[in-house]
């Protein structure tokens, strides 16, 4: 089993900067998927980022069009913990922000349904 543990997230106003992270414990795997969705009030959960690991080639990174050159996700293996820094943060990127973990690399990185682990999600508010 995995756990996920978020943190980082909380109020910050249009413009600012926050940097997200996930503590992944349990079970390790040699290649895997992180990513990182997000949850407004009233809509549904939709992908942001995710990291593409692969023992001994290093990681390939995809992103949502509405955070492309905002939003930077990145891993440190040796800690065990995903991130998600983010800049020039919106209004509209208020949400609960939830990490996500698929052990071995399958299906598409954008469905949620691809992942195997979910963290308990931390909230993230933007304001104008």
């Amino acid at each position: 089993q995995v756990q996920l543990v978020e943190s980082g997230g909380g109020l910050v106003q249009a413009g600012g900067s926050l940097r997200l992270s996930c503590a992944a414990s349990g079970r390790t795997f040699s290649s895997y998927r992180m990513g990182w969705f997000r949850q407004a009030p009233g809509k549904e959960r939709e992908f942001v980022a995710t990291i593409t690991w692969i023992a001994w080639s290093g990681g390939s990174r995809f992103y949502a069009d509405s955070v492309k050159g905002r939003f930077t996700i990145s891993i440190d293996n040796a800690k065990n913990t995903g991130y998600l820094q983010m800049n020039s943060l919106k209004p509209e990127d208020t949400a609960v922000y939830y990490c996500a973990l698929q052990g071995g690399i399958s299906g598409s990185y954008s469905l949620e349904m691809s992942y195997d682990y979910w963290g308990q999600g931390t909230q993230v508010t933007v304001s104008s």
